[in-house]
């Protein structure tokens, strides 16, 4: 039997451990960086399986290792991330999150079983692979600086030297038993902008009294709008939104202060520096117009990620041969951002998208949303293909 049909028979035999497995985690939600519980559950399963893996990454994360023949002679990484987001679940399952206000809403629980599914498939056939495969189960995902970033500093992607990562997400807006690939950039960098406009406050009556934060806020954002949003010499994708107003006043009171959040994201290293520098400029001009101060804070994010173009167009084909042809589907860019990003910054990568879709079961709901669901018949895909891509 040839490995690929091994691997899809073993990804069949697991499926439902795999699911069991899903649930659990689904069930079991927690916040990031705070990912305890689930860290035992996964070292658990690890050891059930006779898998080595050192633990306490980053505190909850783990690295497990299965070695082929000629261990030293490549390292593949397989990526899966573990915290959940603080969403309160409306889902009418079995399995629905007994964590109040704590919920997997991005699928990391189905990432996670996926990992851990391909670890059970490699461990099964490491005595016909070469090199090593480390599989890594990384807290904060979902919270600056990443849980990645921390894992490379930790020393991840060393002791072995890491040749190649791999790593998966679902996408809720594909069909269940279809996978998509994006070779080059694929995903944005991200930042977090925090912005205070300090003014006068006072009664709305008597303008000449106040210095209007409000209007000082209101100016800033339709002029970054302007120059970001709607302007079309900005060749390079970009989004800068503010997504939050808070100004404390009342129908006749003007506040003294005003807080505005927002992001920028990119695709491009030398822009990013260049926007991070324009708005500040920008801010300070129009706060000078109107004798209004401002503190603003840009929190650096998540860098682009970018897809090596020689693996993922190697992963495309092995998942077209392993799926069928028509299940695997091109990607556009997105302006959404993953802590991956730090990886593929580091070592050639493919991040591909495992779709979790199942219209006609009414499973269709978007990521970060409380009744975001998956159809589990995606695991035996996902846990096959990582293994699959893993191994040369």
């Amino acid at each position: 039997m040839v490995l690929q049909e091994k691997i899809k028979k073993l990804a069949t035999d697991f499926f439902p451990e795999i699911v069991a497995v899903r649930r659990h985690l689904h069930q079991n939600p927690e916040l990031s960086f705070q990912e305890f519980n689930t860290s035992k559950y996964i070292q658990e399963q690890l050891t059930k399986h006779n898998i080595t893996f050192t633990s306490g990454y980053v505190t909850t994360g783990i690295i497990a290792t299965i070695k082929g023949n000629n261990a030293e002679k490549q390292c593949t990484l397989i990526r899966a991330d573990m915290d959940a987001l603080p969403i309160q679940e409306e889902n009418n399952v079995a399995y629905c999150s007994i964590n109040k206000n704590v919920m997997h809403a991005c699928g990391h629980d189905a990432h996670t079983a996926c990992a851990l599914g391909a670890a059970f498939i490699l461990n099964q056939i490491k005595s016909e692979i070469e090199g090593t495969v480390k599989i890594m189960f990384q807290p904060g995902e979902e919270v600056l600086p990443g849980g990645a970033k921390l894992m490379i500093e930790a020393g991840v992607l060393q002791n072995p030297k890491v040749d190649k990562a791999i790593a998966l997400h679902v996408f809720p807006s594909m069909e269940s038993g279809n996978v998509g690939f994006k070779p080059g950039m694929y995903m944005a960098s991200t930042d977090e902008l925090h912005l205070t406009i300090n003014g006068k406050g006072g009664h709305a009556a008597m303008p000449a009294e106040h210095i209007n934060p409000l209007v000082v806020a209101s100016e800033i954002i339709l002029e970054v709008n302007k120059k970001y949003m709607l302007a079309s010499n900005t060749t390079v994708p970009t989004v800068v939104a503010f997504g939050k107003i808070e100004g404390l006043g009342a129908t006749n009171v003007i506040p003294p202060q005003v807080r505005l959040q927002g992001t920028f994201r990119t695709m491009d290293e030398i822009w990013r520096k260049q926007v991070h520098k324009e708005l500040h400029e920008l801010i300070n001009e129009i706060c000078s117009k109107y004798n209004a101060s401002a503190d603003f804070k840009i929190e650096h994010g998540y860098p682009f990620l970018v897809n090596n173009e020689q693996l993922t167009s190697s992963c495309e084909n092995k998942a077209k041969n392993y799926l069928g042809e028509n299940y695997v589907q091109e990607l556009p860019l997105r302006m959404t951002a993953e802590d991956f990003a730090f990886i593929t910054q580091q070592v050639p990568s493919c991040f591909f998208r495992l779709g979790t879709a199942n219209k006609a079961a009414g499973i269709t709901s978007g990521v970060h949303t409380p009744t975001f669901d998956i159809d589990e018949k995606s695991l035996e895909i996902g846990m096959g293909l990582l293994a699959y891509f893993s191994i040369n």
